[in-house]
């Protein structure tokens, strides 16, 4: 199922993504554009793991038959994979990859810096699945 791995990849992202937290103010990245990529970059990928790893569970246990990466995190909580007072901030994460990739141009960088205060949303998600599965 390979999802341990992905989980230890989004653990050193979030380690990553902590220590941009420290180094920069939201109005650095406006200033400068290498912070904007690299939080755009990080973001981008750690949803990325989460979308593969709930796919992956939900494929694996037979869960139902998603038609979009929404539907994924949803099955995960319906059947006790995910807490699903943790659910809705799960699905943000994933509207905020589909932001980066489709409204690329229109990002608004202080919301993108305030996504910073959502890291333990990653951690959280890392523990429920974590707790839940056994590879």
């Amino acid at each position: 199922m390979e999802i341990l791995p992905k989980l230890k990849q989004l653990e050193e992202n979030i380690k990553i993504l902590e220590e941009l937290k420290q180094e920069m103010q939201a109005e650095d990245i406006a200033a400068n554009k290498r912070y904007e990529w690299e939080l755009r970059y990080g973001f981008f990928e750690s949803i990325q793991i989460m979308i593969d790893v709930s796919c992956k569970v939900t494929n694996h246990f037979n869960l139902g038959k998603p038609q979009n990466y929404r539907e994924c995190i949803e099955l995960l909580a319906r059947f006790k994979y995910l807490n699903k007072v943790n659910t809705p901030r799960y699905i943000a994460m994933i509207g905020l990859g589909n932001l980066l990739i489709h409204e690329y141009t229109t990002i608004d960088t202080k919301k993108l810096y305030n996504f910073l205060n959502s890291i333990n949303d990653f951690k959280n998600f890392i523990s429920e699945i974590r707790e839940n599965i056994s590879e």
